[in-house]
């Protein structure tokens, strides 16, 4: 009778002992190996695994929590290969991880019991989300808020000062920065410096235990993971949601010549792509490319999921260099691959939001707008358009040039990027960002007009060149107050955009109040108070802090900035918004307006199709010219008032109203939000038949410039 075949799934309990199941389709013997639980390098017990098809299984009653284990396997010699018997490799399941006094890692036994105490997952729909990208160790470690032992720690992240600060903000969602345990490149070992991002992923299963507090990292049977469990909790009992960025499409082995530790031992060949001699695919710019044709590659994807999600309270995903999980055998990236069908499907992964970033290194690496439904997208043609309106062409107008454009690519951006992704998907399948972890911070994106990279070893080669970023004719700091001024209405004007655009706002750790980096854009390599988040603030960041919050709240309050579906041209929809576009004169948009670089206003009237929430309309001015100019509101059906909400020109906000159809001044390069009061003719819109306005699609997209 033929077994049938198992699948691996790392340690399991069964009675009166431990189940241990690791794939390998190449490897001829695979053990087990024990040690002590006092001395990780001390070995104790070898043990025979039995192969059963492509899976290699053995039970023991060794393996009580605490104790470290790892494999031994042997396989073939010649290209591909990479079996050495004589070192001890990490099961690719490990929950838990310890490092040996001689730098070794073990898997450890972990005892996964934990007291949710009834917590639920917070419910926050799609287009009331709000990411907040932050780093576990950077946002609390000056934090003076709490006892020192807590800084930089997932219990940190969880104390009451960090949650109230995060509530107070007015975001619904913590995406952290990579927690999967990791460890630095060789490289950067060898030049005495840190991976601080964390983009080099050890294990897929084992939280990153440098995170943890003191007391916890020193408890083997699980301190670390309960730890982590516990900050999950407090966050969801506060309603805020957590996210992870993780990385799948490459491991910590590094390329040739790397530190092998766990995939490459068991087996190189099926888990790495490979070229013809043996060599190994680089699609990732980290030395490996994870081989996602193969199905254990996929299963250990979903595995490590399904985990993190089921057992660790995790709520949604950004992955890392997406494309690599939606390549095939061949290589070429295929939207219905079966990874990215499974990740969508897989029952145990259900609720859970997923965002790709849609661009690596390998053959046609831009795929943003490619992804199947139901992933949201980083969306860097928003960054770029955004970016570019506001400071690439203000550079330009102050050197006697002329802008890009017209306002036809931000209105493109602003009202969803509907020419980028497909009208089945949606406005929020594109998360809208300006800045990330990766690049100048806010603040910096109107300091410099180039990276200050230095202090990163690697004598200005790496990051960004093309940043599209304005330092308003001072590099740096300076104690210019004009320039200082300008500066700020920069920065208020591209997190505007960002909060009154359709699709899912990121903001980034810091830019709330206007964090800075010393121009540094690609500091993965500064573990110091250059990336660490100051809680001591100048009084104009208190000030940027609180036209933050107001941006955020009446985001919040006004669902026509947050539509769910796209509106069609010839009739409403249910969840979208009706768009219509005036000039500075207040009339409908023409193709002039649209095109012509020296047209640079633009008024977008925004009017909810409500579902489940009450009927808001709100007008949106942006004014992308160096002149202060007049500019007449548009008077809507049954409008009986415009109430100022927000005008990026004014570091405090004032109260204004004026009558539909008035004129204003527009300061230079500036917009305002206004809330329209008062109700149409015909009484709240319904979704009925209604023509709808909508800007032109801009030219096809170029390669993203980070």
């Amino acid at each position: 009778m033929v077994e049938a075949p198992i699948r691996a799934r790392g340690l399991e309990r069964i009675d009166g002992g431990q189940r241990l199941t690791v794939w390998s389709r190449h490897a001829e013997r695979m053990e087990l190996r024990v040690f002590d639980r006092h001395d990780p390098d001390w070995l104790l017990e070898a043990i025979p695994m039995q192969r059963r098809g492509e899976v290699f299984v053995v039970e023991t009653e060794l393996l009580p929590p605490g104790t470290p284990y790892a494999l031994g396997v042997d396989g073939p010699e010649g290209p591909g290969h990479a079996f050495d018997w004589t070192r001890n490799a990490l099961p690719p399941h490990a929950r838990g991880v310890v490092r040996t006094p001689h730098g070794q890692h073990r898997a450890t036994v972990i005892d996964p019991e934990f007291d949710w105490a009834g917590t639920a997952r917070p419910e926050i729909p799609l287009d009331r989300q709000v990411i907040y990208e932050a780093h576990v160790k950077g946002l609390t470690k000056l934090n003076p808020h709490m006892p020192p032992e807590l800084r930089g720690t997932y219990a940190g992240l969880a104390h009451p000062s960090t949650i109230a600060y995060l509530k107070e903000l007015g975001v619904t969602t913590v995406q952290l920065l990579p927690v999967h345990l990791f460890v630095s490149e060789q490289r950067l070992i060898q030049q005495g410096r840190v991976n601080h991002w964390g983009y080099n992923t050890l294990s897929f299963f084992a939280p990153h235990s440098a995170y943890a507090s003191r007391r916890a990292q020193f408890d083997g049977t699980g301190g670390v993971l309960r730890e982590f469990k516990g900050m999950v909790r407090l966050l969801h009992e506060a309603g805020l949601q957590v996210f992870l960025d993780v990385v799948y499409n490459h491991t910590a082995e590094e390329g040739i010549g790397g530190p092998p530790s766990s995939l490459r031992l068991i087996d190189n060949a099926s888990y790495y792509r490979l070229h013809g001699d043996g060599s190994l695919v680089d699609w990732t710019g980290c030395g490996n490319t994870v081989d996602f044709s193969v199905p254990a590659a996929q299963d250990l994807v979903i595995d490590s999921l399904a985990y993190w999600h089921r057992e660790m309270g995790v709520d949604g995903f950004r992955f890392d260099l997406a494309p690599v999980l939606g390549r095939g055998a061949d290589g070429s990236f295929d939207p219905a691959h079966p990874l990215l069908h499974r990740i969508l499907s897989e029952p145990e992964l259900a609720g859970a939001t997923m965002i790709a970033e849609p661009w690596d290194v390998g053959p046609d690496g831009w795929r943003t707008g490619s992804f199947p439904a139901g992933f949201s997208e980083w969306n860097d043609r928003f960054r770029d358009t955004v970016r570019q309106f506001w400071l690439s062409d203000l550079r330009a107008f102050r050197h006697g040039g002329e802008g890009s454009s017209g306002v036809g690519p931000l209105a493109h951006a602003v009202s969803g990027s509907a020419g980028l992704f497909d009208h089945r998907r949606g406005p929020l399948e594109s998360v809208n960002l300006i800045t990330a972890h990766d690049g100048f911070t806010l603040t910096d994106l109107v300091r410099y007009d180039r990276k200050h990279n230095e202090a990163n070893g690697e004598d200005g080669r790496d990051g960004a060149d093309d940043n599209r970023s304005y330092n308003h004719g001072v590099e740096g700091r300076t104690q210019d107050v004009g320039v200082q001024l300008d500066r700020r209405r920069s920065m208020r004007n591209l997190l505007g955009t960002l909060l009154v655009s359709a699709g899912i706002p990121m903001l980034t750790m810091g830019d709330e109040f206007g964090r800075t980096q010393r121009g540094n854009n690609n500091a993965y390599c500064q573990d110091s108070a250059l990336t660490w988040m100051r809680w001591d603030r100048e009084d104009w960041q208190e000030t940027f802090l609180a036209q933050t919050r107001r941006l955020l709240q009446l985001r919040r309050e006004h669902p026509a900035l947050r539509p769910l579906w796209y509106g069609q041209s010839a009739q409403r929809v249910a969840g979208s918004s009706h768009l219509e576009w005036w000039n500075a004169a207040g009339e409908p948009m023409t193709i002039d307006d649209w095109d012509h670089s020296h047209e640079r206003t633009m008024q977008m009237l925004a009017e909810s199709t409500p579902l489940r929430e009450p009927y808001s309309r709100v007008l949106v001015v942006f004014h992308g010219s160096p002149r202060e100019r007049l500019v007449t509101t548009p008077a809507p059906d049954g409008a009986t008032e415009l109430e100022l909400l927000w005008d990026s020109a004014a570091e405090l906000h004032d109260d204004e109203r004026i009558a539909p159809g008035a004129r204003v001044l527009m300061a230079a390069m500036s917009m305002r939000v206004y809330v329209v009061h008062g109700t149409p003719a015909a009484g709240e819109p319904e979704a009925t038949v209604m023509v709808l306005r909508t800007p032109p699609s801009p030219p096809a997209a170029d390669q993203p410039f980070a």
